[in-house]
């Protein structure tokens, strides 16, 4: 195995096959990977939404997280680093869909605690009439 090995550094031109064979493997690879496009609209609309949902105000870390992932999501697709770009992505949508759940989730809680309200000065009318 060693003198294989020898023969292929005493060789410049199996040296130089080797190389390019790495070389073209390793682009092969990269290049097998595409750009998550589809990954990134959804993630977009799913910050787009959560911020129209509410989600500053009733969710800021997650939306904040949310757009700082999906800003990171697009350098990375500048930077043709796909496999990162989709998790960034992916990552982003999550965050922006807690975002979007929980405003939705405090929007509740305050449309009950006015109807409650609502109930509560209502019985007061009723039974200061009674009296």
């Amino acid at each position: 195995m060693m003198r294989n090995f020898n023969d292929l550094q005493s060789n410049p031109l199996l040296h130089r096959m080797a190389l390019t064979v790495s070389a073209a493997l390793l682009m092969a690879s990269c290049a097998s990977i595409p750009p998550p496009t589809g990954q990134m609209a959804i993630s977009k609309t799913a910050v787009n939404t959560a911020s129209t949902a509410g989600g500053a105000e009733y969710a800021p870390l997650q939306l904040q997280s949310a757009k700082h992932k999906l800003a990171g999501a697009e350098g990375a697709m500048v930077a043709e680093n796909y496999v990162l770009a989709k998790q960034l992505a992916e990552e982003a949508q999550v965050d922006a869909e807690l975002a979007v759940a929980m405003a939705r989730s405090n929007q509740a809680k305050k449309a009950a605690d006015a109807v409650q309200e609502d109930r509560r000065v209502l019985h007061q009318e009723i039974d200061r009439n009674t009296q």
